[in-house]
């Protein structure tokens, strides 16, 4: 009945991280055409109140405006990456509990060492993350072996290792979760800002050629407007490769608590089983 429970908790935990999903590009993508149209495009960032005409000297709003449709995917793109980092951040924050986590294993490991488990038992109801929840299914499953009469001392070893592995296949999954999104704007986005610079020195030099004589004011502007797209897209890549590479390795600290944890937890009761 248990189990049936989770997997509905589950169910429903997946469809409300689906929707966040969605509704956080959607609401990026609303906010970036709003920036761009009404705050980068309005008229009195450009000469004559045109936004079709120059940007003002100096005015870089006006400029990023003249990269053009790519500018609002860039813009989406860095919001989307923004908004999953401190999503990640939360998290990650609130899975590892209460505490510091090295205090809390080196709580547990001597808990365990003197067969404490009641106690070990309410500790990780104390600390609630997932390194604790993780050990509490453990101890649990610790202290109805400990009373089960029936199964070899191998078997009980076994069936302790396969209540931690499950448990923390169920907890790991949380840690990770939207960690490709991040992965993924880290090479989407300078491409994008790639085809955005491209675009733009396309449009430059197509204009100037028709202009006849070589002009080198409205040359520079072109290539300026096409290389603010670049920018865009080099910032969006590289703070969601900072983002990525930061949580991976929360991740993987935490991953060798609950693993050391887990062995600690094992081995006591090797040591206490006959």
């Amino acid at each position: 009945m248990s189990k049936q429970n989770n997997k509905g908790g589950q169910s429903l935990g997946d469809s409300l991280r689906s929707a966040f999903t969605v509704g956080a590009i959607i609401v990026s993508a609303i906010i970036a055409v709003i920036v761009y149209l009404y705050v980068m495009g309005n008229p009195v960032n450009f000469e004559g109140n045109n936004p079709a005409g120059h940007p003002l000297p100096g005015n870089y709003l006006a400029m990023v405006y003249k990269g053009g449709w790519v500018v609002p995917v860039l813009i989406t793109i860095n919001l989307v990456g923004i908004i999953f980092a401190i999503e990640r951040y939360i998290t990650i924050g609130r899975a590892k509990g209460r505490g510091r986590i090295n205090v809390f294993v080196k709580q547990l490991q001597n808990y365990l060492n003197e067969n404490k488990i009641e106690e070990a038992i309410v500790a990780c109801d104390k600390q609630r993350g997932s390194l604790a929840n993780v050990m509490r299914a453990g101890l649990m499953r610790y202290r109805s072996l400990q009373e089960d009469k029936t199964l070899e001392k191998d078997q009980k070893i076994l069936a302790l290792q396969k209540e931690f592995e499950e448990a923390t296949a169920l907890e790991l999954p949380m840690l990770s979760r939207n960690l490709v999104i991040l992965s993924t704007i880290a090479s989407i986005s300078v491409l994008t800002g790639l085809l955005g610079t491209v675009l733009g020195m396309i449009r430059a030099f197509g204009a100037l050629a028709q202009a006849g004589a070589p002009d080198a004011l409205a040359l520079a502007t072109g290539i300026s407007e096409a290389l603010i797209n670049t920018a865009f897209g080099i910032l969006g890549s590289l703070l969601a490769i900072v983002f990525y590479n930061y949580f991976s390795t929360r991740i993987d600290t935490f991953t060798y608590k609950i693993d050391e944890a887990g062995f600690s937890l094992v081995q006591s009761f090797a040591a206490s089983t006959k």
